[in-house]
């Protein structure tokens, strides 16, 4: 499999004086879901951030299709669809008009755009919604919204940020679907979450985050192994990561 993001060396935060990474280091494959889990303020969000070019690394490499943002912003860029932790939408416009104005910034062609846009919204249960503004959506609405319009496009990376916050079960099951069906397609995923027994369910490997570095990462049997219990669940490796509990990482 060809690998879709590499990240190697990354240090970086909002102060040089205490950089919140150091020394982050991993790669995502075609059709990989991988699970980015730690506490909060472990590096999870930062990591996002400079992935995105939201934040420029101290030190450090992502590339992303052997490209880094700085040698073709438009084209790295294109390449990503972004679920973010609290949705951010424009109230002056409809939903309808957010998918519209997605459509319009990934370029796709109008069947595209009405096929795609078509099942969405009747995945998601908002297809009598179209014409509604922001100010009339739950959370959970604002959420899907958000959603809907990253799985509008289809780029080689979907970055998804916490997205089960918010969302009802059958908001939940649409997403894990979505997520499928992409990674089967060939897409890649990264999801920062600490909904730990679905992640355990859906994601090939994890990246698990403590203090800004890489405690372990791996799949789920790999960090059993080293954890030196075959039947552990993430949970309790998680928690034991959290609690400083790591003698069997060295």
């Amino acid at each position: 499999m060809d690998t879709v993001l590499s990240v190697k060396q990354l240090n970086g935060g909002y102060s040089r004086q205490r950089p919140v990474l150091h020394d982050v280091s991993f790669e995502i494959k075609e059709g990989e879901l991988v699970g980015l889990v730690g506490l909060n303020g472990a590096g999870k969000s930062t990591t996002i951030k400079q992935i995105l070019g939201l934040l420029t690394p101290f030190s450090g490499e992502i590339r992303l299709r052997e490209k880094t943002i700085q040698e073709d912003k438009i084209s790295y860029r294109q390449k990503i669809a972004y679920v973010p932790e609290l949705p951010e939408l424009y109230e002056q416009l409809t939903l309808d008009e957010h998918l519209q104005m997605t459509a319009m910034a990934y370029h796709l062609d109008k069947k595209t755009y009405e096929e795609r846009s078509e099942r969405l919204l009747q995945l998601f249960h908002l297809e009598k919604k179209r014409r509604w503004f922001p100010i009339h959506f739950s959370k959970g609405m604002r959420q899907k919204v958000m959603i809907m319009c990253a799985f509008l496009v289809r780029p080689d990376l979907y970055i998804v940020d916490e997205p089960f916050v918010g969302l009802d079960p059958i908001g939940i099951q649409s997403l894990l679907d979505l997520m499928t069906e992409m990674k089967k397609s060939g897409a890649s995923i990264l999801m920062s979450t600490h909904v730990l027994a679905t992640a355990e369910q859906y994601c090939d490997r994890f990246i698990i985050l403590h203090e800004g570095r890489i405690a372990i990462e791996g799949t789920l049997d790999k960090i059993r192994s080293r954890f030196g219990d075959s039947k552990a669940s993430l949970h309790e490796i998680y928690v034991a990561v959290a609690r400083g509990e790591t003698k069997w990482l060295s």
